[in-house]
C-alpha cells in the first residue's frame, strides 16, 4: 500500500493549482490572470500558480488560455486532493 505524504488542504480554502503553458504571457494579457501568480520560467514556458474556487472557474481560466492560443502542457493541484 503507498503512502500519501501530499500535505493535506484546509478544506474552508481553495485548490491551488499550477497550471503550465508553452510561451511567454505578455504583460497585456496579466489582467486576465487575477488571482494567480505569473512567472515565466526560462525555458520559455510560463506557470501560473494560485486558488482557484472551483471547476467552473477552473474551466473558465482554461477557456482563457485556448483564447490566447497557446498551448496547455500540465493542470496540477499543488496541496490536498485533486
Amino acid at each position: 500500500m503507498a503512502v500519501d505524504d501530499r500535505p493535506k488542504r484546509d478544506k474552508n480554502l481553495p485548490p491551488v493549482y499550477e497550471i503550465r503553458i508553452q510561451g511567454h504571457v505578455g504583460e497585456r494579457w496579466l489582467d486576465w490572470f487575477e488571482g494567480m501568480t505569473v512567472t515565466l520560467e526560462v525555458d520559455g514556458r510560463t506557470l501560473l500558480t494560485g486558488p482557484i474556487v472551483d471547476q467552473a472557474a477552473l474551466h473558465g481560466l482554461l477557456k482563457k488560455l485556448r483564447d490566447l492560443g497557446v498551448p496547455l502542457l500540465s493542470v496540477n493541484t499543488v496541496t490536498g486532493d485533486p
